[in-house]
């Protein structure tokens, strides 16, 4: 009988510890603290031009710092607040520099970025959820507009740790097409970028994640005619 229960007892210690072990690797293997190199710049950089009740902040990653939106959608009061590899955690990092301009819209892109580091998509869609929280909190008339994540192109292959999670872009595109429940705007550029083998459009990007001036224009077709932008 005590070999038997210190059997039963050893096996109870051994699991708690590989439990204890899985946990741990799990947790490391996303990261919310980290933050691209030029993060610091680009807020200062923001910061010597601030937002103001007029303006429509972009705000999101490489693919929205890509668009020169005052000159694309002709809005003098266009500000953009992309910052390249930036994640869903950092961006609410620095949402207050946001939200005390009190901007009159507010058009938001983020997320793959979170894909492509493992964060999981519950954890994202929660940080969606906080930053739409606190910009009504902070900014009452402030109009949200949610943008669907878009695909990405595996044959490329430069962005690997991007590519073989489709299913979690689309988890989260049809999570934040639900989002309307909370009184946002959700413009889904997804399908206007897909190929006819789910992937980005080769003629639309340079590197399968990043946009040329074609994607760009896909893009500002849509705005234009959603009337999204008077």
């Amino acid at each position: 009988m005590k070999v038997l229960k210190f059997k039963v007892i050893l096996t109870a210690t051994l699991l708690v510890a590989v439990s204890s072990m899985s946990l741990k690797a799990q947790q490391k293997e996303w990261d919310s603290t980290y933050r691209p190199a030029k993060y610091l710049q680009k807020i200062a950089e923001f910061k010597a031009t601030p937002v103001e009740k007029k303006d429509y902040v972009f705000l999101g990653n490489s693919i929205t710092a890509g668009g020169n939106w005052s000159t694309l959608l002709g809005l003098p009061h266009a500000k953009n607040r992309g910052i390249s590899g930036d994640i869903t955690f950092g961006v609410l990092e620095r949402l207050d520099e946001v939200i005390a301009g009190k901007p009159k819209k507010l058009f938001v892109l983020i997320g793959i970025n979170d894909v492509s580091r493992n964060i999981p998509d519950e954890v994202i869609l929660a940080n969606y959820k906080k930053l739409i929280s606190r910009v009504r909190k902070g900014s009452k008339k402030t109009q949200i507009y949610f943008y669907t994540l878009l695909p990405v192109n595996s044959s490329f292959g430069k962005f690997k740790n991007h590519y073989g999670k489709d299913e979690h872009i689309l988890w989260l595109n049809q999570e934040i097409k639900k989002l309307t429940a909370k009184n946002v705007t959700v413009i889904d550029l997804y399908p206007h970028f897909l190929d006819g083998e789910k992937r980005l459009k080769a003629e639309l990007t340079k590197d399968g994640l990043h946009l040329i001036p074609a994607g760009y224009q896909v893009w500002i077709d849509m705005l234009n005619k959603s009337g999204y932008l008077k």
